[in-house]
């Protein structure tokens, strides 16, 4: 069996940038569609390079326990020393930002003040600690599931207490400080390959669902970076050039110390000037009109890196 790249996902929609990516360059590829399946641990995966893009909104679309059984997949692989980019590491905080926010934070790098609550008691307790606004999201989320911004902790009562509360896939609820940014806005830097590919600046005024794939939908009309609304032309997503800051090299050090070769960061700052990292997305997507304008291509870079990658792990 000749050695292919093997992309691990759950979302096809999701798939066919990518797919076109590869047609471009000519490179032999594998879809596995880990929604269910069956896994003989005792057989042997087969030569190839693979690449893990299980997301952790994948129940959003009924796929459960995807990532659980990505995981067992990955484990395997790994136990046959397979190469995997987004190993079972990058799977695990992929699916928790509290575990995010903890190993973002071993690399010094700083995460809002959050507090984990399973429980709705657990919730209005954990708000009771917070002064002012502050923000509940969903610690396995995705596309800015759960995000929702209160003003008062009465207005939080109100809200857990309602038909309308959304319970966390995990059981988990993070109530987080609220960011206050002096313009509506947050900045996700894209890498490839462990090495920094752009930064793009979104618009957050229509609400924090932050998936820049096409195929994602604004729904979420709750935004903790601000509140006024965008201008009629202002498009939402736009490209950085040229951009330069610091925190690219602490990003670098912190996905190749977790097993991450192709990610999407988010920070917000505040007025003080202060970075908040809040997301790490490692099944990035990114928005063709954006790249479009500025004339770099994310899905490209990254199945160049996978044939390059592929190359390598069948040499001798």
């Amino acid at each position: 069996m000749a050695p292919k790249i093997y992309v691990i996902h759950e979302n096809e929609l999701w798939m066919e940038p990518l797919r076109a990516a590869f047609a471009e360059l000519g490179l032999p590829y594998e879809e596995w569609y880990l929604d269910q399946g069956v896994l003989d641990f005792s057989s042997t995966p087969p030569p190839g390079l693979f690449y893990n893009r299980m997301s952790a909104s994948s129940h959003t679309r009924g796929h459960r326990y995807g990532p659980e059984y990505a995981a067992a997949v990955l484990a395997w692989l790994e136990c046959h020393g397979r190469r995997v980019v987004n190993n079972g590491r990058a799977l695990q905080l992929e699916v928790s930002k509290i575990a995010q926010y903890a190993a973002l934070t071993q690399h010094g790098i700083r995460v809002p003040r959050t507090v984990a609550a399973v429980g709705r008691h657990q919730v209005i307790d954990a708000a009771r600690s917070f002064d002012g606004s502050f923000i509940t999201k969903h610690n396995r989320a995705g596309k800015g599931l759960g995000v929702r911004l209160f003003r008062s902790h009465d207005a939080l009562r109100r809200y857990v207490g309602s038909d309308v509360f959304e319970e966390p896939i995990d059981g988990i609820t993070l109530v987080q400080e609220y960011i206050g940014a002096p313009e509506p806005f947050i900045t996700r830097v894209e890498f490839v390959g462990g090495r920094f590919l752009y930064a793009v600046r979104v618009d957050t005024s229509l609400g924090f669902e932050l998936c820049p794939a096409d195929v994602c939908q604004v729904d979420d009309a709750f935004c903790p970076a601000g509140e006024a609304p965008p201008a009629a032309s202002a498009p939402r997503f736009r490209i950085l050039k040229d951009f330069r800051e610091p925190i690219v090299e602490k990003y670098a050090r912190f996905i190749a110390d977790n097993g991450i070769g192709i990610a999407g960061i988010e920070f917000i700052i505040d007025a003080a000037g202060t970075i908040y990292t809040y997301d790490v997305n490692t099944n990035t997507n990114y928005n063709s009109e954006a790249e479009a304008e500025a004339g770099m291509y994310g899905m490209r870079a990254i199945a160049a890196y996978l044939g390059e990658e592929l190359e390598m792990s069948v040499r001798p």
